[in-house]
This record gives C-alpha cells, sequence and structure tokens, in this order.
C-alpha cells in the first residue's frame, strides 16, 4: 500500500481550516476539505468536503457530471437546490444523490438569511467531463493530470472527418 492510500487516523472535523472563496458578487462561500487533508499531494478516488454557503450566493456553476457521481447532505440552514428545470427547498437533514450521466444539472442557492452548510461527497474521475448547460461549456480533464483541466464552448463542435484528409489517397 502506497503512503498516499495508506489508512490515516481519526481526526477532528474543526481543525481543517476553512477555505474561503469567491468569484463575483454571485459565487461564494467557504469549503474544508476532509478527505486529502490526510494525505497531503494525494487525490482519493472519494472526495469529502463540509461547505458553507452565505445568504445570497450560489454554491457552483449549474453543472452536470457524466463520470463523477455526487451526494449533498443538509447539515444547518436552508437552500433552494436548482435541479434541471427544477426547484426545490432543502433544509438540514434533507439528502440528494446526483447520478453520473443524469443530463439534469444541479446547484444550490441560498435565498434564505443564515447560512446553509452541507456535506458534499463524489468521485473524483481523472477522466471526468463535466457539462454547463446555461453558459454551454464542456470541462474536459486531462487523462492522468487530476486538476488540469481544459473548458471548451459546446457550440464549437466538429464532425469526426474535419480536418482529416479523406480525399486524398493514404500515405500521401
Amino acid at each position: 500500500m502506497s503512503d498516499n492510500t495508506k489508512p490515516r487516523g481519526p481526526f477532528a472535523v474543526e481543525s481543517v481550516a476553512w477555505d474561503p472563496w469567491s468569484e463575483g458578487v454571485r459565487y461564494g462561500g467557504k469549503v474544508r476539505v476532509l478527505s486529502n487533508t490526510r494525505s497531503p499531494g494525494s487525490r482519493l478516488k472519494i472526495g469529502v468536503a463540509i461547505e458553507e454557503l452565505p445568504p445570497g450566493k450560489q454554491s457552483c456553476v449549474f453543472h452536470y457530471h457524466l463520470l463523477e457521481e455526487e451526494h449533498i447532505l443538509i447539515l444547518s440552514g436552508s437552500a433552494t437546490l436548482r435541479l434541471g428545470e427544477e426547484r426545490h427547498a432543502v433544509k438540514a437533514g434533507d439528502f440528494v444523490s446526483f447520478p453520473a450521466g443524469d443530463p439534469s444539472g444541479h446547484c444550490l442557492i441560498n435565498e434564505s438569511e443564515a447560512p446553509c452548510t452541507f456535506l458534499i461527497i463524489g468521485d473524483n474521475d481523472p477522466n471526468e467531463v463535466c457539462v454547463y448547460p446555461d453558459s454551454n461549456k464542456i470541462m474536459v480533464r486531462a487523462i492522468g493530470r487530476m486538476g488540469a483541466e481544459d473548458i471548451f464552448d459546446a457550440a464549437a463542435t466538429k464532425d469526426y472527418w474535419d480536418g482529416e484528409k479523406a480525399d486524398i489517397p493514404a500515405g500521401s
């Protein structure tokens, strides 16, 4: 067993510092990534984090995964789950799953006056493809380069044969 996959002893969640983040006025919050805390520099197959979503913020860009499955458990507060064309009120104790390949799309929006804290668990697939329906983008994670992601405009598609020399004899 390599050192990166060696079982680690228990630790207090509170010992993991919050990592605040934001993008513009719409997105932001803070996160405690638990799954990699005891294996710095490694990337475990399953990601586990606790996130806090402040009032008036959206958790992430509306998206869905082709290879990664996600699960959310609301720990405190409340939010609105945008799931495809539907919106659902979620509160402490509510659980929701997002199966890989389901094109519904999802994100949380905190429309309340108090923070919403949730546990998020999901796959970390090194070959993930993620789709952003609102902005018509596709993220492709480079094979074997976890964290090396490229975002493409989904409207800039090509035919399989575009750019190929189909009308020139082989070997020419």
